[in-house]
């Protein structure tokens, strides 16, 4: 009898071994391969490059493509009966939460919606950590950094003068005509490789039942404003751009266009990044794909070393793709020369740790694994945000959708119409769909808003499977999809399926009153979110022809209440890794993203925020990426 082969040698070589190519893992590893480290940048999934990720319009199909998706499957509820009353729930499984294994992450799939986060997300960070460099004057700057704006004009540079060039610099930006051109008062960014646009308002303006239903959101003088703006071409201010840093200090409330990560019309995140950084330093960036990682690899101190991992594509259980009776694959090793970073996700990363002896003690004892770091808080804290979609059914199908597919077209097939306008860089496939957003505050005495309505010419109800053919099936509907923002529910949890790293965790994200909000101020939030709809819909009087979903039904205030508890969704899963103090026992990381208790071990992704931040969860985690970055230089530098 062979004795069996020994496991291969470490590979080293590498400064950092990053473990994740999504939003937080890819920009950092591309700073820091631009910096002159080594990086080893790890990913599960793999890169598929067709026109599901490349057309907007088609991000529905994306979330659904087999050769990317990850289908988790997670509880609303750890009650049965509540459970159970949610129509999208799959007998024995769940309730499908799309996820991607690809690189990119969640940004190879997701809505494309770029909108900056609330300042009080970061101010409330600083103010728990102590750390000044959270504040949010400060983090506006990451925003600067990673954004190029490509529906402002760039701020005009004043003529050099010599000696008097600084005062006259400082006078022309105080007169207010001059000071507009010359300052940037909106602190966009104009040079960074996250590319922003509006959809071209014209795509509304051109079918009148379209436009009828997005001006019965309009309320008093803003119906006038919105539909003034929607025949121009240019000058989209502050009052149209929640982008603008201006508006940050106003209500934020009305009526808005909805920033885009699109250039060209096509699809353009994380994944375009990385790509073009590794394309252009191959030697300092490798990006190994179809490698999921299984242990984080500790020393007899306790420190991070590196990670060990499986080298084949489709192994993790969420990918539809993964044979379950498949014996486990040989582990491979590589070392890190300074410091581990996990930028797995809220769901992989807490998982990630727990398979490696950092987490709950009991947590770790019911599956056998040696505890090396006892951290309470990691998997807890998980927070999402709510969403609903109120369908109505209009009169006569949109024009501006007439011989649109929205499905890539067959090998061999005409192209449809839309398709080929896209081509050309033009029309609805150019867009992620929705028209017009209403950001509004759920209570008067609230500090910011909280729910942020956006309208789509489709039908969406949530997440299921095969929900991305039902979606477009007809083409006289109209969603009001509803997020509520500023949750107060933390009391969901990621925990262990199995010590296999290849199975999902178990997600329940106890929502509304099973969680910690048991004053209903959600529930709250979102029935009122559904009337103030229905009000906006009998504004557009003779267009809708009847309510869809929830419908006539569900008519009283518990009636409305019900249907929000049993229909909600939510799909910005994050908190599961929290920052905060050493002194706190449920923070995982300190505000330089240090793992408590665990050396050269730190964490770049949605888990590590303590409260779920802003509207839509991409864009902070660009931004916490690029703060990542320069804290990595510069210990990497102090520790030289």
């Amino acid at each position: 009898m062979s004795e069996p082969a020994a496991p291969p040698a470490p590979e080293r070589g590498f400064d950092y071994v990053i473990v994740g190519a999504g939003a937080g893992g890819a920009p950092l590893a591309a700073n820091l391969a631009l910096a002159g480290m080594r990086v080893l940048l790890l990913e599960a999934g793999i890169a598929q490059d067709g026109d599901a990720y490349r057309v907007p319009a088609f991000h529905g199909d994306a979330s659904e493509d087999p050769a990317v998706r990850w289908d988790y499957f997670v509880r609303h509820y750890a009650d049965e009966e509540r459970q159970r009353r949610d129509s999208k729930l799959v007998s024995g499984k769940g309730v499908l939460y799309p996820r991607a294994g690809t690189v990119g992450g969640c940004t190879a799939h997701h809505a494309l919606i770029t909108v900056y986060p609330y300042n009080a997300d970061w101010d409330g960070i600083a103010e728990a950590t102590g750390d000044a460099s959270w504040r949010s004057s400060a983090m506006r700057g990451y925003f600067e950094r990673l954004e190029r704006c490509e529906y402002r004009p760039r701020p005009k540079e004043l003529p050099p003068v010599p000696v008097l060039g600084p005062l006259l610099n400082s006078l022309v930006k105080k007169v207010p005509y001059l000071g507009d051109r010359y300052a940037n008062r909106s602190r966009h960014g104009f040079d960074g490789w996250l590319p922003t646009n509006l959809a071209d308002p014209a795509l509304v303006v051109q079918d009148a039942q379209l436009l009828k239903v997005v001006l019965a959101a309009a309320e008093g003088s803003l119906a006038d404003l919105l539909g003034r703006r929607l025949t121009r071409k240019e000058g989209l201010g502050s009052l149209v751009d929640p982008n603008d840093w201006q508006a940050q200090s106003e209500s934020l409330e009305g009526l808005w266009r909805i920033p885009l990560s699109t250039t060209g019309g096509h699809r353009s995140a994380a994944r375009e990044r990385v790509l073009s950084v590794q394309a252009a330093h191959p030697d300092r960036l490798v990006i190994r794909q179809g490698a999921l990682a299984t242990r984080i690899v500790l020393d007899e101190h306790g420190a991070a070393r590196g990670i060990d991992y499986v080298r084949q594509a489709h192994a993790y259980r969420a990918d539809p793709a993964a044979d379950a009776a498949a014996e486990p694959l040989a582990t491979h090793r590589v070392l890190a020369e300074r410091e581990v970073v996990l930028a797995a996700g809220a769901f992989n990363t807490p998982q990630l740790l727990m398979l490696s002896g950092i987490g709950p003690r009991d947590e770790l004892a019911r599956h056998g694994i040696e505890v090396r770091a006892d951290r309470q808080g990691v998997g807890a804290n998980l927070q999402d945000r709510y969403e609903v979609g109120v369908v109505s059914q209009l009169d006569r199908d949109f024009a501006v959708l007439k011989d649109c597919s929205f499905h890539p077209p067959q090998p061999g097939a005409t192209p449809d119409r839309c398709y080929q306008d896209w081509q050309r860089g033009e029309g609805v496939y150019t867009t992620n769909g929705a028209v017009i957003a209403v950001i509004r505050k759920s209570r008067r005495d609230l500090d910011v808003p909280d729910l942020f309505l956006f309208g789509i010419p489709a039908d969406f109800r949530g997440y299921y499977p095969g929900y991305s053919q039902d979606t477009l099936r007809e083409k006289n509907r109209f969603t009001w999809a509803v997020l509520k923002s500023r949750t107060h529910n933390n009391g969901g949890r990621v925990r262990l399926r199995s010590a296999d790293p290849r199975d999902t965790p178990v997600v329940n994200f106890h929502h509304f009153t099973e969680g910690t909000d048991t004053a209903g101020h959600d529930l709250e939030a979102m029935a009122d979110a559904v009337a103030f709809v229905r009000h906006m819909n009998r504004r557009a009087g003779g267009v809708i022809r009847t309510e869809l979903w929830p419908g006539p039904a569900v008519a009283s205030r518990d009636q409305v209440r019900r249907w929000v508890q049993d229909e909600a969704w939510g799909h910005h899963a994050s908190c599961t890794c929290k920052m905060g103090p050493a002194d706190d026992p449920t923070a995982v990381v300190d505000s330089r993203f240090r793992v408590h208790g665990v050396d050269r071990l730190r964490i770049v992704d949605a888990s590590v925020f303590p409260r779920i931040p802003g509207f839509f969860i991409a864009t902070p985690i660009y931004m916490i990426s690029e703060k990542a970055s320069d804290v990595l230089l510069a210990d990497a530098t102090a520790h030289h």
